[in-house]
């Protein structure tokens, strides 16, 4: 059985790795878990939920969720990471593992100052559905 989660996930670093705009904010500094001592600005891909759905093609409709880091004074710099991770996914064609989105879609964002005053989070929440290529 093919991993419809980890496939996308791949596809997705592949995709914001590639992208200048992310790049030139983040500098490739994108996990699914951030080391100790990470640089900021980062982006993290964190929770994903998972469902089967009805398709021809073994489908999965996922969301997940990102979620960029910033030290920066003010809002500006997690702002630039959330449009920059839109611009980079909303609506992408991503392809990994012997998997494809049919459809994926940024449903919501959000920026947001941490409790300590000190970091701001950018939220982007991601609806993809996903569906068996037939070659692996």
């Amino acid at each position: 059985m093919i991993n419809h989660e980890n496939a996308l996930q791949k596809a997705m670093l592949a995709a914001l790795k590639a992208d200048v705009a992310t790049d030139v904010l983040l500098g490739g500094r994108i996990w699914d878990q951030a080391p100790e001592d990470a640089d900021l600005p980062h982006l993290v891909i964190g929770r994903c939920d998972s469902r089967p759905v009805a398709a021809d093609g073994c489908g999965f409709e996922q969301t997940l969720t990102l979620t960029g880091v910033s030290r920066f004074a003010g809002t500006q710099e997690a702002k630039a990471v959330a449009a920059a991770v839109r611009a980079c996914l909303h609506e992408g064609r991503l392809e990994a593992d012997g998997v494809r989105t049919v459809s994926l879609r940024v449903t919501a964002s959000e920026v947001f100052r941490a409790g300590d005053g000190r970091r701001t989070w950018a939220v982007v929440r991601l609806r993809a559905v996903t569906e068996e290529t037939g070659e692996n």
